[in-house]
């Protein structure tokens, strides 16, 4: 599967910005990594379709992506979920709820990675 890096300005400045001030909608996604067990945090913008909120990758298969399969435990602000991965023939009505929330700065994720398959998305149950 595919994977778009992230330029350093995003990693190291805009994530920090948009997980502490919410900009664009953004919300913190925290997640545990696969081989230290340490927390990973990113911004992230969740859609809901039909009641279900949902997790989508813009970059493709990125650590985060990884970590989450192996760790399906997440928080999304403050609150536990399950995230369990849906199959790409079910992504399309998430993806097309997730576009305009995110913005026009995905669009160009799409035109690199145009399968819906580059985008791995998961759905979230609440726990607790």
């Amino acid at each position: 599967m595919a994977y778009l890096k992230p330029p350093w300005f995003t990693r190291a400045i805009f994530n920090k910005i948009a997980m502490a001030t919410g900009i664009g909608g953004s919300q913190t996604l925290t997640v545990t990594k696969r081989l230290s067990r340490q927390p990973q945090k990113i911004p992230v913008v969740v859609p809901e379709v039909d009641g279900v909120q949902y997790l989508v990758s813009t970059r493709g298969e990125a650590e985060w992506v990884k970590n989450v399969r192996a760790i399906p435990e997440v928080m999304v602000g403050d609150r536990k979920y399950a995230a369990q991965e849906i199959p790409v023939a079910q992504r399309a009505p998430v993806i097309a709820a997730y576009r305009p929330l995110a913005g026009k700065v995905v669009e160009g994720y799409w035109r690199q990675l145009p399968d819906d398959a580059d985008h791995p998305v998961f759905a979230l149950t609440p726990k607790g």
